[in-house]
């Protein structure tokens, strides 16, 4: 078996900005510096962040899933993999070893985990599904050991060749590709993984418990041997030995398990992070970009954030306060940046372009930030039912392929222009970071009404171009205003 590992989400995380999760917007380019934790006294330093329990049991039932090894071993190892990923090749060989010393007593599923920005992991997904569909669960386990062999090789041509080497049909073969057939069921995989906070790969649930990355035999070993004691003595107790893993996942969680960190410990530091390497970028926005205030507004502030970010919650109140202030002079334009290191990022931002899609984006936004701390599947259900969506529309949205790929679309653009975290905002395209404070926010928009009324004096149309307008006059004139 060949697999892939959480250090490059991790990496694309920090590229996306996880620096700027750390901090109240990390050395910002308007306003000022932020105070770090190691700078206070020890007694007002804030408490250490919640971190993930290392023994959450999480539920990872195996449903359709291929499966390899014996249906009633005791330790069932859930992999969520990407082909393209190299960590997950690299792991190949410790989970050869894991199967060759426990033979007998563990088998392994596989769920489809295509990261975003690996072109190729979805195609090579489907590849593997169609070589299931015409040969079963061992033509899936064949395909499986021979993308990874491919890999990083998994265009087209390379793909075709795989499937030819493992027999398969290719008139067929090449019409799943074409179709993207078996894509539902590998998003449902990837759904379902995230949901657990398993959004890099790889990851591995056994009996539940979630290693992640591409981690030594070792690790493997000793959670291993650990699950396999508990099934024993299930077993012992009356469980048919087949029906250990169902009982074990009749009581794990379905949402990420957070503990409190250590007591009379401050949050590490954040290193300083590089700055960004422009102060006033454009920035394009779409014509069904979530927005409130006038189209014609002119001032527009674009907010790339996510919904589990603790200091995206707290900008929130200054942006309120600044339509309340400049009711006629300002709106907001929301931007999808769900950071990797958050798990429930993705199906929160999921959740509110499904609402988008019946009107109530922002009812649905306001929402999840005050539930911030209680998210998880079943409270978008809550939430959609409070703001009174219709929940067949709600849920079909919020599981389509097109809305992911809404929110994909916003989280590359953020990449390039919010490389410093959540919440970075574009003041009529002037950069602020951060989660600063109402009065920054309100010093330069009055600085962008002063530059707008110059440019309404040279004749520019205060309309629904007059954004693109000020915007390539601040990009030209980066110092001014």
């Amino acid at each position: 078996m060949k697999h892939t590992s959480w250090i490059l989400a991790l990496v694309v995380g920090l590229v996306l900005g996880v620096v700027g999760d750390r901090m109240m917007g990390g050395g910002p380019r308007v306003g000022p510096t932020a105070v770090r934790p190691s700078d206070l006294p020890p007694q007002q330093r804030p408490p250490a962040r919640p971190q993930e329990d290392p023994r959450a049991v999480y539920r990872v039932p195996v449903d359709d899933s291929p499966v390899r090894g014996p249906v009633d071993a005791l330790v069932t190892i859930v992999e969520s993999s990407d082909f393209e990923c190299p960590f997950c090749k690299r792991v190949g060989p410790t989970l050869k070893q894991v199967e060759e010393n426990f033979r007998g007593k563990v088998r392994f599923v596989f769920k489809h985990n295509p990261l975003p920005f690996h072109a190729k992991a979805l195609p090579a997904s489907i590849a593997a599904e169609e070589g299931r569909a015409q040969g079963g669960p061992a033509k899936f386990w064949e395909m499986h050991d021979r993308l990874f062999d491919s890999a990083p090789a998994l265009d087209r041509p390379a793909l075709e060749a795989t499937a030819q080497a493992a027999g398969l049909d290719m008139n067929a073969f090449r019409k799943a590709l074409d179709e993207k057939r078996h894509e539902a069921r590998i998003r449902r995989d990837q759904a379902l993984v995230n949901g657990l906070g398993a959004n890099g790969t790889p990851t591995f649930f056994v009996n539940g418990r979630k290693i992640a990355g591409a981690v030594p035999y070792e690790s493997f070993k000793t959670v291993i041997e650990e699950e396999l004691a508990k099934a024993e003595a299930l077993v012992k107790s009356g469980v048919p030995q087949k029906d250990v893993y169902a009982r074990i996942m009749e009581t794990a969680a379905t949402a990420p398990v957070m503990i409190p960190g250590p007591t009379g410990q401050a949050a590490p530091a954040a290193a300083p992070p590089s700055p960004p390497p422009t102060q006033v970028q454009k920035i394009e926005l779409r014509a069904d970009d979530p927005q409130k205030g006038p189209r014609d507004a002119p001032v527009t502030v674009v907010v790339f954030s996510d919904f589990q970010c603790p200091f995206c919650s707290r900008v929130e109140p200054s942006l309120a306060e600044l339509q309340k202030t400049y009711p006629k002079d300002v709106r907001v334009v929301w931007k999808n940046l769900p950071l990797a290191m958050h798990p429930q990022a993705m199906p929160a931002a999921l959740a509110a372009e499904a609402a988008h899609q019946q009107g109530k984006f922002w009812e649905m936004h306001e929402l999840l930030f005050q539930n911030q701390a209680q998210l998880s599947p079943e409270k978008y259900d809550a939430l959609a039912k409070q703001i009174g969506l219709d929940m067949a529309k709600f849920k079909k949205a919020a599981g389509a392929e097109a809305t992911r790929a809404r929110v994909e679309e916003d989280a590359r653009l953020g990449a390039r222009v919010a490389q410093q975290g959540t919440p970075t905002l574009y003041v009529n395209c002037r950069q602020v970071v951060g989660a600063q404070p109402y009065d920054v926010f309100r010093k330069l928009v009055d600085e962008q009404l002063a530059r707008a009324a110059d440019l309404r004096k040279a004749g520019v149309k205060l309309d629904g171009a007059f954004y693109e307008r000020i915007c390539e006059d601040n990009v030209k004139n980066p110092q001014k205003g």
